[in-house]
């Protein structure tokens, strides 16, 4: 169950039949692969079991495993935290076990964190959602650099890529516009498992191979949806609350770019979106586009945090009706097109936001010199080529 930077992990869990997750495998193996070792997990509220037990509390209680510390990302280790919080350094009530704060950690100071902790081996298993600018893959690429600096072993457990692993999409970061929501040149669709993104880290962008060990899911095929899992939901955050907000995400975060909703604090984050002064002329020009898989409804909502808290606004309700067809990506930019082209009060964050979530300048640029949905898709194509040929080299499964 072992991987390198570039040779397979394994060839078990590469066919369809019932799926387990790395964590139900490495269990039902004796946790074999940590035997001796003192185990710390990063991981969140969606390192859960078939039956909804947090691993943290199975291993805790499992006397074939020596698990003496947890480290938390964004929204905590018990996800208390909102967007852009996490719940700091504190004994976990239910274990006794320490938790440590990894979020906005990385290099050196990530490193001092395990190396206090005391242990041997840095487990990972939190469920992602595909898209480039969600943390929790950056939280993995900042903890592989870490333990490797503090020289830990590192152990990654893999879960299914919800949107399917099907295809890479979208436009491919440009390191100049690195952050926390994109550390590394990959698509903003990247349609790959935690597993396959470590060995792509290990073998492109990591100063130097970290001690790298995988533990495949078996019983998972890449055209495979999440509710084709089997596998309960647990939002990986708040804003996260199902996997129809993670199938249009990779698109429609876009809108955090903007001085437009984005639909947080509404209950269907990321499919609703708008603002003071939208009408229906939006859903009527995003539907005049033709995209496949998708209609747009003329919505009006009224959040209750973030912007336009608890005021009503007008704009549009993204209804996916064949999610095979469905690029969410070439949608989040035909919805960025129809938005300007159709409400005066379209803007760009002051900050240039949508440089970051979009990987550099083309996107926003293209959209103010008034290029079409197809056209801005068309200028990425080259670089997202290059993207998918680096991206094989790492695939596990078929």
């Amino acid at each position: 169950m072992t991987a390198g930077s570039a040779a397979p992990a394994t060839a078990a869990g590469r066919g369809g039949g019932r799926l387990r997750t790395g964590f139900e495998r490495l269990a039902a193996d004796g946790y074999a692969p940590l035997d001796g070792q003192r185990v710390g997990v990063v991981t969140n509220p969606t390192g859960i079991t078939r039956d909804v037990r947090h691993i943290v509390d199975v291993m805790h209680a499992d006397e074939r495993v020596r698990l003496t510390a947890v480290f938390g990302p964004e929204h905590g280790f018990r996800g208390t935290a909102q967007a852009g919080g996490s719940e700091g350094r504190y004994d976990d009530p239910a274990t006794g076990l320490p938790v440590y704060d990894t979020y906005l950690k990385s290099g050196r100071p990530l490193a001092d964190v395990f190396t206090a902790s005391g242990v041997d081996t840095v487990v990972f298993d939190i469920q992602d959602v595909g898209a480039r600018f969600y943390t929790y893959i950056w939280t993995l690429y900042d903890c592989m650099e870490a333990a490797r600096l503090a020289g830990k072993r590192f152990v990654v457990l893999d879960r299914p890529n919800p949107v399917t692993g099907r295809a890479a999409l979208g436009p491919v970061l440009h390191r100049e516009f690195a952050t926390f929501v994109g550390r590394q040149p990959i698509s903003q669709a990247h349609g790959m498992t935690v597993v396959e993104l470590a060995r792509l880290f290990n073998g492109e962008f990591l100063d130097a191979p970290v001690e790298l060990d995988a533990v495949l899911m078996s019983g998972w095929k890449r055209s495979r949806w999440y509710d084709d899992s089997g596998l309960p939901w647990v939002p990986p955050s708040p804003n996260m609350p199902t996997p129809d907000t993670a199938l249009v995400y990779s698109g429609t975060c876009l809108f955090e770019g903007t001085n437009l909703s984005e639909g947080r604090g509404t209950t269907r984050p990321f499919e609703l979106l708008g603002a003071e002064g939208v009408d229906g002329r939006w859903a009527a020009a995003a539907n005049g586009l033709g995209l496949p898989g998708v209609h747009f409804r003329e919505a009006y909502f009224a959040p209750t945090f973030s912007k336009f808290q608890g005021r009503t606004i007008g704009g549009v309700q993204v209804h996916v009706h064949d999610r095979d067809a469905y690029d969410p990506v070439r949608a989040g930019i035909g919805l960025l097109v129809t938005a300007r082209r159709t409400w005066s009060g379209f803007a760009w964050r002051p900050d240039n936001w949508i440089d970051k979530l979009t990987g550099s300048t083309l996107v926003r640029t293209m959209i103010d010199a008034g290029a079409g949905p197809d056209e801005v898709v068309e200028g990425w194509q080259e670089e997202l080529a290059a993207f998918q040929r680096t991206r094989r080299r790492y695939l596990v499964y078929r």
